[in-house]
């Protein structure tokens, strides 16, 4: 920091240049909320076991100076390509992308109160709460919502890669703007995410989940109507085809519990074996009905109160689920029951999302 030669009664040298100086530790001190008193006193109480005669005043003037200019920066902020172009701040490239990726960054357990809701002034007033639950600054807070929120409005209507939609837009790192991604895409679809017996699901839960949906279940890359925010519609209409494993269910048991036998303990195959028929119809009907808004939405209520909560109340072990799916998939897929080939893409891609989703749930 630039209170290293602050010691009282020395000689200053002044000399006055337009080069911008950033201090990584000032400045996250400002990105997390802390006033300039704030972040003088904690400055302080660092130097001041290193630099002898270092005085509060000398490092809450320096701290205060900062502040001002990032206070300055950070209209630019809102627009990032804005502050790679301006001249106004002499500022280096490296230096730069400090400057952005920092002010971008957010709290996993903040943005886990923001996922699937409608970004409005009325959750904005609600942040004092979000604030005590997550035990970050409020100013923290509304900086990490109005972010999400700037992002969201910027790309919700643009075809294309979100990820790089949001890169190119925002001049994000890869994995920043994954994490972005994610929240637009939960956004564009308002999934139920505020039930109580979701709670315990983390924003990393969501975003395992969120992932494997965007690349399986959107629009695909090669496609003329590319865009991984949007369900794809052909897709969701070829899985009302499921249905037809219903009319096959008692040859779907037999092959999947002679599958599973051999693999399982004798308690854990009875209890799969006696409830397949109410897993199995919970599989079809919860993907024959994804084309209906309301029943998309609620994907994870209906994961938990249908697979998760039964199958803990049963005692069986992730490596039994992991079994019990994998072997499901499998021999549905050598059934003829799904009669064409589009419709058995459609159940693999199904599957593959509900399978790594429900392994994520069911160990969070």
């Amino acid at each position: 920091m630039s209170v290293n030669n602050m010691i009282s009664g020395a000689e200053v040298e002044v000399f006055i240049s337009n080069y911008t100086l950033v201090d990584p530790e000032v400045y996250q001190l400002w990105v997390d909320g802390c006033s300039s008193a704030e972040a003088g006193t904690v400055l302080y109480e660092q130097s001041a076991a290193h630099q002898p005669g270092t005085t509060l005043e000398l490092v809450a003037s320096d701290v205060l100076d900062h502040y001002r200019t990032y206070s300055l920066l950070e209209r630019l902020l809102h627009n990032p390509p804005k502050l790679a172009e301006q001249l106004s701040f002499q500022i280096e490239p490296q230096t730069k992308q400090l400057l952005i990726e920092k002010y971008y960054e957010f709290d996993d357990p903040v943005i886990r109160e923001f996922i699937g809701k409608k970004l409005s002034s009325r959750h904005r007033k609600d942040l004092d709460e979000v604030s005590e639950k997550t035990n970050v600054s409020l100013k923290s807070c509304r900086r990490q919502f109005d972010n999400v929120k700037r992002v969201f409005k910027t790309v919700e209507e643009m075809q294309g890669s979100v990820v790089q939609n949001i890169r190119n837009l925002f001049l994000l790192p890869d994995e920043l703007a994954k994490r972005y991604a994610v929240i637009v895409f939960m956004s564009c679809i308002r999934f139920e995410t505020g039930k109580r017996k979701l709670n315990h699901l983390t924003f990393s839960d969501f975003y395992h989940c969120a992932t494997a949906i965007m690349q399986s279940w959107t629009y695909r890359e090669s496609t003329i109507d590319y865009d991984d925010t949007e369900i794809d519609k052909e897709f969701l209409s070829d899985l009302r085809e499921l249905k037809s494993l219903v009319e096959k269910e008692k040859e779907l048991k037999h092959l999947v519990c002679q599958r599973l036998k051999p693999k399982l303990l004798e308690r854990t195959f009875v209890e799969l074996e006696s409830n397949f028929r109410t897993y199995s119809r919970a599989i079809v009907y919860i993907g024959a009905n994804l084309n209906h808004t309301r029943e998309l939405r609620s994907l994870f209520v209906d994961l938990i109160e249908r697979f998760i909560e039964p199958w803990r109340q049963s005692g069986l072990t992730q490596t039994d689920l992991n079994a019990f799916l994998s072997a499901y998939t499998s021999c549905a897929l050598e059934m003829d029951a799904l009669k064409d080939i589009e419709s058995k893409m459609a159940f693999d891609r199904y599957m593959s999302v509900i399978s790594s989703c429900l392994l994520k749930i069911f160990h969070s």
